[in-house]
């Protein structure tokens, strides 16, 4: 595809992005994303040769908020291995709520899956010995290619002040011997992760290292295993997309993270990395906008992974 005709189909993206922001609603349950614009929309596309296309709103930086949990698990499973990692948290879909504790008590001992929050919190305890935040942060700036993220301190405050139901599952996590680990040190840490502050680019910048199979496509250095990506990658085309993540796989056919901040992280492997930012979510925590605008570009691209790309 040209590159006159990726900018036609961005701009077409964009409008159909648009015509669902008044449809969603900023987050509020953590009063400090509630002070988002809720009218805001970008759209970043970066590909392996350098060219980046962009849209909107692409350099407004918001909270990377559950989008982390990709990191935190790329972090783990290269320190600590994945056998160590999934004796602390499962595979699986849940099929619930990204905060829900129903199925952790009912149903399984472990966390069904790294991307929902009882699980998150499982993979932090498995490194929070291992490695510091201000460690973590230099790793998500690596990851993303953008030293200008930092920690939005009002974001994690506002969390921490706002974070009941994760300290419950934190809690019941030990309990159960899940979280071995001290657990406010674990919950402090989930929460930084967080509050990091990212654009639509730098989340772009991230999927595209992913979509390489974790070699930086600028300087060719390795920065994640091979087998790291393909773990994370298959998670999030099952798990990423809280409890919407099988229609999403059947709809758009791309692993694809979401963050209650409004932002999307979506690899398409061997071609491109797609940075959504749109504070405006559905009921499920997903960005209303950014859903959408996957789906067209997905059909327009041939991006779904199991669809035959086209030329031209």
């Amino acid at each position: 595809m040209n590159a006159q005709r990726i900018s036609k189909v961005i701009n077409k993206t964009m409008e159909i992005g648009r015509q669902q922001i008044s449809l969603g609603n900023v987050a509020t349950y953590i009063p400090e994303l509630g002070k988002a614009r809720k009218d805001a929309l970008g759209l970043c596309i970066s590909l392996p040769d350098g060219t980046v296309y962009k849209a909107g709103d692409t350099n407004i930086r918001f909270t990377i908020q559950s989008i982390s949990k990709v990191i935190s698990l790329c972090k783990a499973l290269e320190l600590r291995g994945a056998e160590t990692v999934f004796s602390h948290v499962g595979m699986e879909p849940s099929g619930e709520a990204f905060n829900s504790i129903v199925e952790l008590d009912l149903q399984s001992n472990r966390p069904f899956n790294p991307m929902i929050n009882s699980g998150a919190i499982a993979v932090e305890s498995t490194i929070i010995d291992y490695v510091s935040f201000e460690e973590m942060l230099e790793y998500t700036q690596r990851l993303c290619s953008d030293s200008g993220i930092t920690l939005n301190r009002q974001v994690y405050h506002s969390e921490m002040n706002s974070c009941d139901r994760n300290r419950a599952i934190a809690y019941l996590l030990k309990s159960k011997d899940i979280i071995t680990t001290n657990v406010d040190n674990s919950i402090e840490l989930y929460t930084k992760m967080c509050s990091l502050n990212v654009t639509a680019e730098s989340l772009a910048n991230f999927a595209l290292l992913l979509a390489n199979g974790g070699i930086c496509p600028g300087s060719g250095e390795r920065l994640l295993k091979e087998e790291t990506v393909r773990i994370v990658l298959s998670i999030m085309l099952t798990c990423g997309m809280y409890d919407g993540s099988g229609r999403f796989a059947v709809e758009v056919g791309v692993p694809t993270k979401s963050g209650v901040g409004g932002g999307l992280m979506a690899p398409v492997y061997g071609r491109c990395g797609i940075g959504i930012y749109g504070p405006s979510l559905d009921q499920k925590g997903n960005c209303i906008a950014g859903c959408e605008m996957m789906k067209h570009l997905s059909r327009e691209m041939c991006l779904h992974m199991f669809q035959e790309r086209q030329s031209g």
